[in-house]
C-alpha cells in the first residue's frame, strides 16, 4: 500500500508518526510524500485548542474530495469522534494509546485494540531529529485540559527500552534527540524512577548527539528538581527548559488545578538559572481563563517582566469538550481577550528580542538541524537558540559560529 501521513500538533505526535511509519515500513508498505499518489491516507491530529480544531476539521473536509479510505489518528481521534464522522462517516480511528495497531488498520483487520510500550516497536526517523516518547498520558487533569482525556493516565516506558530506541535513532544517523510525553517531568512517578535518574542513563549512550528535554510541568519538576537539575548538568543535554506557568495569579492557577503557585513556578526559574546561567526558558500562557479580571491579567504582566522568558507562547482561552473549564462560568469576551493578547504579544516580543541581543558578540558551536529561508541553514545552539547563518553548510555538522545580530525569535550567525 501507498500511504500518505500528516502530523499536526506537538513533539508528541510526531513520535507517534515516527513508530506509526517505522511499523508499516517493516510490513512492506510505501510512505509517500505526494497525497495524490497513495491509497490510504493518515491524518494524525491535534485538538488542543479550538483553532487547531477548526483548522484540522478544514483540512478533513478537503481530503474528503480524494475519495481515498482516511484513518484518523492522534487525540482528536480519541475524543472528538463524532465530530469527525460528520464530516468523514467511514473514516477509520486510531487513539493515540494504540497507534502500535496501525497496519492492521490500514490492512483492514479486526482489531481489539490494547495498549503497549511504544517503545517496543521499531521507528523510522526522516531526519536528523528524532523524537522520542518516554511516557504516554498525564498524572492529572488540568481543567482546559483536553489531552489528558485523550491520552489517559500516566504510563512511563522502560528506560532500557527508552535507550534503545535512542541507540536506534543515533545509529541512524540522527543528532538531536527530542524525548517527548505530555510531561516529561512526571516521568517514573508510576514505576518508582524519576526524569533525572533518566536523563543521568540516556547519557551513557555513546554517539555525537544532543537532547532536548520536552515541556514539563512545575508541579512535578518541583517534586524532583534536584534530580532533574543534576540530570541537566550533562553537556548532551540542551539547556533549554519549557516551563508553562499558564497564569501569573495564583487564584487562576487554582481554577485551572494545576497544583502550583506562582512563587513555587519561580523558584523553579531561579534553581536553574542558578546552575545554568545562558539556559533558554520557553513558557505558555493562557489569556482570559474564564472570571480572570484585569488585576489577574496584570499579575501575569508582572510575573512575565519579572521572569523574562525567552520564549513566551499565547493562547487565548477556548472550552475544549468535557473539560471542567467549558463550564465555568464568567467567560471573558472575544474583545477583551484579543486586547489581552496584544498587550501580552507586544511584551513578550521585546523581552524574547532583549534576551536575544544578550548573545551577540557570543561563540557558539551550533548543529545544524535544518535548510532556512532564502538558501541559508539553521543550527542550534548548546542552550537550544536557534541560530540563522549564511554559510553553505551540511545538515547535521557541528560549526563554531560567532552570533551578529539577534531577531526576535532566532539569532543571526557567522562562522569563525
Amino acid at each position: 500500500m501507498k500511504i500518505y501521513l500528516q502530523t499536526y500538533g506537538c513533539t508528541a505526535n510526531k513520535a507517534d508518526a515516527s513508530l506509526m511509519k517505522g511499523i508499516l515500513k517493516e510490513n512492506k508498505h510505501e510512505i509517500v510524500n505526494d497525497i495524490d499518489k497513495s491509497e490510504i491516507i493518515i491524518v494524525l491530529k491535534c485538538t488542543v485548542n479550538d483553532t487547531t480544531e477548526q483548522k484540522i476539521l478544514s483540512y478533513l473536509k478537503k481530503i474528503k474530495e480524494k475519495n481515498k479510505k482516511i484513518i484518523v489518528a492522534g487525540c482528536m481521534a480519541s475524543v472528538q469522534q463524532e465530530k469527525i464522522k460528520k464530516i468523514l462517516p467511514d473514516t477509520v480511528f486510531l487513539p493515540p494509546q494504540y497507534s502500535h495497531h496501525i497496519n492492521d488498520i490500514v490492512e483492514g483487520k479486526n482489531v481489539i485494540f490494547k495498549e503497549e510500550n511504544k517503545t517496543s516497536f521499531t521507528k523510522h526517523f526522516d531526519s536528523i531529529t528524532a523524537p522520542i516518547s518516554i511516557s504516554e498520558g498525564c498524572m492529572f487533569s488540568c481543567s482546559y485540559c483536553i489531552t489528558s482525556l485523550a491520552r489517559g493516565k500516566l504510563k512511563s516506558f522502560p528506560t532500557s527500552e527508552i535507550k534503545k530506541d535512542i541507540c536506534l535513532a543515533v545509529n541512524r544517523g540522527c543528532k538531536e534527540i527530542q524525548i517527548t510525553s505530555q510531561d516529561t517531568s512526571s516521568y517514573g512517578f508510576d514505576i518508582g524512577k524519576d526524569l533525572g535518574v533518566l536523563l543521568r542513563s540516556i547519557v551513557e549512550i555513546e554517539g555525537d548527539y544532543r537532547i532536548r528535554v520536552g515541556m514539563m510541568n512545575p508541579y512535578t519538576c518541583m517534586k524532583k528538581i534536584d534530580s532533574i537539575i543534576s540530570g541537566y548538568e550533562n553537556d548532551k543535554i540542551y539547556k533549554f527548559l519549557h516551563l508553562p506557568v499558564q497564569s501569573g495569579d495564583n487564584l487562576i492557577l487554582e481554577k485551572m488545578n494545576r497544583k502550583y503557585t506562582v512563587e513555587e513556578f519561580e523558584n523553579i526559574i531561579n534553581r536553574f538559572r542558578d546552575n545554568f546561567p545562558n539556559i533558554t526558558v520557553s513558557t505558555d500562557i493562557i489569556v482570559g481563563f474564564p472570571s480572570e479580571t484585569d488585576d489577574q491579567f496584570h499579575n501575569t504582566v508582572t510575573l512575565l517582566k519579572k521572569i523574562k522568558p525567552d520564549i513566551t507562547n499565547i493562547t487565548r482561552f477556548s472550552p475544549r469538550p468535557y473539560t471542567a473549564a467549558k463550564k465555568m462560568k464568567n467567560r471573558i469576551s472575544t474583545e477583551i481577550m484579543k486586547q489581552r493578547s496584544k498587550i501580552l504579544t507586544e511584551i513578550c516580543y521585546n523581552i524574547s528580542l532583549e534576551k536575544n541581543r544578550e548573545h551577540i558578540g557570543k561563540k557558539y558551536d551550533i548543529l545544524i538541524t535544518e535548510k532556512g529561508k532564502n538558501n541559508t541553514f539553521v543550527g542550534r545552539s548548546r542552550n537550544y537558540k536557534p541560530v540563522v547563518i549564511k554559510d553553505k553548510v551540511e545538515i547535521g555538522e557541528i560549526i563554531p559560529v560567532e552570533i551578529v545580530d539577534a531577531k526576535q525569535n532566532y539569532l543571526v550567525g557567522s562562522i569563525i
